[in-house]
């Protein structure tokens, strides 16, 4: 393959996986609670749950849900309920900064599944098949994955890390508590875009 479709191929992946949405919120905030071995845990079922995901769109689960919009319609009620419960999660942390917090990190199952109910997931999946691939070509579908796995998880580990330096300035219960609140508006606010599709 030539540089004229693995360039803005990867670009598009970067772009897509650095931007913010619900998944790269909650890297940050793991990145501000837990050790970081933790967070890249996270990052790694949400990496491995957006090549599923994109992987299972370009083989045809697009135009499956094209043809059933009542599943669609449940997918969207079902991901607006979970980015509710992690910005709960999130708005009641008591703001106390512990390796062995009661609560336990966001994990692998959850950055997967996160994934497959995050609407920002999904439109990645379809603009970005839809503009590179070809006719549903599967050589450039998994060359696209091949160049989004490593793309999607350096992005994500980049948000944790980004927590890590902000969890040096948030010390004080007060102040994460009014970071994790913030964190949890946003969360929240992200289900506007699957309520309004």
């Amino acid at each position: 393959m030539s540089l004229s479709i693995i360039l803005p191929m990867s670009a598009f992946a970067l772009v897509a996986s650095v931007s913010p949405g619900p998944v790269n919120l909650v890297c940050l905030s793991s990145g501000t609670r837990y050790p970081v071995s933790q967070g890249l845990v996270f990052v790694t079922g949400a990496t491995l749950g957006f090549i599923a995901l994109f992987m299972a769109v370009g083989l045809g689960l697009n135009s499956l849900l094209e043809h059933a919009p009542g599943f669609e319609r449940w997918l969207s009620w079902a991901g607006v309920a979970f980015l509710l419960y992690l910005s709960y999660q999130l708005a009641t942390a008591d703001g106390h900064l512990s390796e062995d917090e009661a609560r336990p990190a966001p994990g692998f199952v959850t950055g997967a599944l996160m994934q497959w109910l995050n609407p920002k997931a999904w439109l990645a999946s379809v603009a970005g098949i839809s503009a590179f691939t070809e006719g549903g070509d599967s050589t450039l579908l998994w060359l696209f994955a091949g160049l989004y796995l490593p793309i999607c998880w350096l992005s994500l580990a980049s948000w944790v890390y980004v927590g890590v330096g902000l969890r040096r300035l948030v010390q004080q219960p007060r102040i994460l508590r009014g970071f994790n609140r913030v964190l949890a508006l946003l969360l929240a606010g992200s289900c506007v875009f699957l309520l309004l599709d």
